[in-house]
């Protein structure tokens, strides 16, 4: 069995098979409250010979009985990424530091705390528009605003909507009864949209950037054969 992958360390796509990933399956009981359980890790190696860095995730799985002497594993109810410690992806180093930093952070407590990786989304975006804009209006929803003419339409509505999702988690409610939560589906949106835009924006800059460089530099090697030849 096969299946595409991507991995975190070096971004290189792949297909996986035997050869580069495994699990090792562990059921147990002990009159626990909860029943049979499966606690499932994976291991998957990368493939690409510049980097074969690996992944381990453990899943717990309720474990019932399918017919007479038959088990089977229930979908996962919890998932950990103990290697890396969360699906963070890794940027170029020409990325600010301050926005790696907020979006790894981010990503590690997804899980733990959606409520405060929002956060966390909401100030990564704030610092992704000031730095790669250099929009500062004080207020993030000013920032935003000044955004609007230079972004897409999707795309200006997205990163507004991190802003709302993120100030449940900045700013207490006037009702201190009134919950309203994030969950990790939630939280893992937005840290796609901050990947998104590093790669929208920061990556592909660069990138022509440097397409740009290698044009010039291949019309001056053929100006300084011109003038050589012409000497």
């Amino acid at each position: 069995m096969s299946f595409s992958w991507n991995c975190p360390f070096c971004n290189h796509h792949a297909t996986i098979d035997v050869k580069n990933a495994g699990s090792s399956r562990y059921e147990f009981n002990f009159n626990n409250k909860y029943g049979y359980q499966a606690a499932i890790t994976h291991v998957v190696a990368c493939p690409n010979p510049e980097c074969r860095e690996y992944t381990l995730t453990v899943t717990l799985h309720d474990n019932v009985e399918a017919s007479s002497d038959q088990w089977k594993d229930l979908k996962a109810k919890k998932t950990w990424s103990l290697i890396p410690q969360a699906s963070v992806k890794v940027f170029p180093d020409y990325v600010p530091e301050a926005i790696i930093s907020d979006y790894e952070e981010a990503c590690l407590i997804r899980d733990l705390s959606p409520k405060a990786s929002a956060t966390l989304s909401r100030r990564c975006i704030q610092g992704i528009i000031r730095d790669f804009w250099v929009v500062k209006k004080g207020r993030l929803v000013d920032e935003i605003e000044a955004l609007q003419e230079k972004v897409d339409p999707v795309t200006w509505a997205a990163i507004d909507a991190v802003r709302k999702i993120g100030n449940i988690g900045a700013h207490m409610e006037k009702d201190i009864n009134l919950i309203v939560n994030v969950d990790p589906r939630e939280a893992g949106l937005l840290i796609g949209l901050i990947e998104n835009l590093i790669n929208d924006w920061y990556v592909v800059r660069e990138e022509r950037k440097k397409r740009m460089e290698d044009i010039v530099s291949v019309a001056q090697e053929k100006a300084e054969i011109k003038n050589g030849s012409n000497a």
